[in-house]
C-alpha cells in the first residue's frame, strides 16, 4: 500500500475510499440522515487484512468529516472510535 495514500470521498457513490493498491481500495459506504453520515457498511480487501488498513480508512475519513465540519453516526467503526476519542467532535451516538 502506498503509504501516502490518502482517504477521499467518493460522492457519487456516497463512499469515503483508501486506495491500496492498483485500482483496489478500502471504502467507508455512508447514507445521509437528518443532514448526519450515518456509516453504515466498510470493506477491506480480504487479502490487506490485518494491515492496519481499516484503521487509517477510519482515521482518514473522521479527518475528512471534521475538515468539512459534518457529524457522523457510525455504527460500524465504533471500536475505532472507542480507541480513539479525539473525534468526539466528528461523532454522534
Amino acid at each position: 500500500m502506498e503509504m501516502d495514500a490518502q482517504v477521499v470521498e467518493n460522492v457519487q457513490q456516497r463512499r469515503f475510499e483508501l486506495p491500496i493498491a492498483g485500482d483496489m481500495f478500502a471504502a467507508a459506504y455512508y447514507r445521509l440522515e437528518g443532514g448526519m453520515v450515518a456509516l453504515i457498511h466498510t470493506e477491506v480487501p480480504s487479502e490487506f487484512s490485518g494491515q492496519g488498513i481499516a484503521s487509517r480508512l477510519a482515521q482518514g475519513t473522521f479527518e475528512l468529516l471534521r475538515k468539512t465540519g459534518r457529524k457522523a453516526k457510525c455504527p460500524f467503526m465504533s471500536r475505532f472510535f472507542a480507541k480513539h476519542p479525539d473525534y468526539a467532535d466528528v461523532v454522534d451516538g
